[in-house]
């Protein structure tokens, strides 16, 4: 069996993930699957930390343009996202992993506040990280957060789980002729405006030198495979 080539990663698993052929909310069996696939992972001896995203439930950029507030809807969003990772906590138990749910907000009846230095010790003890809430600021996205705990965790790379196998020129589901890349620099996505993660993450990770891997969840190990440099998946580095 292949060795994993990081020992610490942040898995970026957004909401429309959890939705499976649903069109809202949480498909259970794809909850499951997903939950089983980072288990599968852990026990290659990989500490993991999920950020989980809130599309699926609620998004504050698309409320924004009817009325609310952004910075209102904003914190809606960060709301869908801890109601995402208690349902991931529960499946991951499910599946055999000790999981923790740290929230950027301060909800102490449901979960606990992130704080780096515990954070680092849950990992330390093998168990796993389900991190919600963003960043606790609004005009932050969940993209920007997974590279922000990668940051401060000292993880090696963030897995970016996505609906397609890689990064595209353009939406390969609208476009037949979009371009896949096996690999880019953080520069080359920013200045070409790949739209698979924004701006700021794309930025933070090339100031910190972090890695970036795109992949599809869709497919059953996938998460494992890809820290065995094993699937289709496209890195983003220097």
């Amino acid at each position: 069996m292949l060795e994993p080539k990081y020992h610490r990663v942040i898995v970026k698993v957004s909401g429309e993930a959890l939705m499976g052929p649903l069109e809202f909310g949480i498909h259970q069996p794809t909850l499951d699957r997903i939950a089983a696939d980072l288990v599968a992972a852990q026990k290659l001896g990989v500490a993991v930390g999920v950020v989980v995203g809130g599309g699926n439930i609620f998004r504050g950029v698309k409320v924004s343009g009817q009325g609310i507030p952004r910075v209102t809807g904003d914190m809606m969003g960060m709301l869908a996202t801890v109601m995402n990772a208690l349902a991931l906590e529960s499946a991951l138990g499910q599946a055999g992993a000790v999981a923790r749910t740290m929230s950027a907000l301060v909800i102490p009846q449901l979960c606990e506040i992130y704080e780096r230095e515990r954070a680092l010790r849950y990992l330390e003890q093998g168990r796993m990280l389900v991190l919600a809430a963003g960043t606790g600021n609004p005009f932050f996205t969940t993209d920007t957060t997974s590279v922000l705990r990668a940051a401060e965790m000292g993880a090696g790379a963030v897995l970016k789980a996505t609906d397609v196998d890689g990064v595209y020129s353009a939406d390969p589901k609208k476009d037949s002729n979009a371009k896949r890349y096996d690999r880019l620099t953080h520069q080359e996505a920013i200045e070409r405006n790949l739209r698979v993660m924004d701006t700021t993450a794309f930025a933070l990770a090339r100031e910190n030198h972090i890695p970036i891997i795109v992949f599809s969840i869709r497919e059953h190990g996938a998460v494992a495979d890809v820290l065995r440099g094993k699937g289709r998946f496209t890195v983003v580095a220097e």
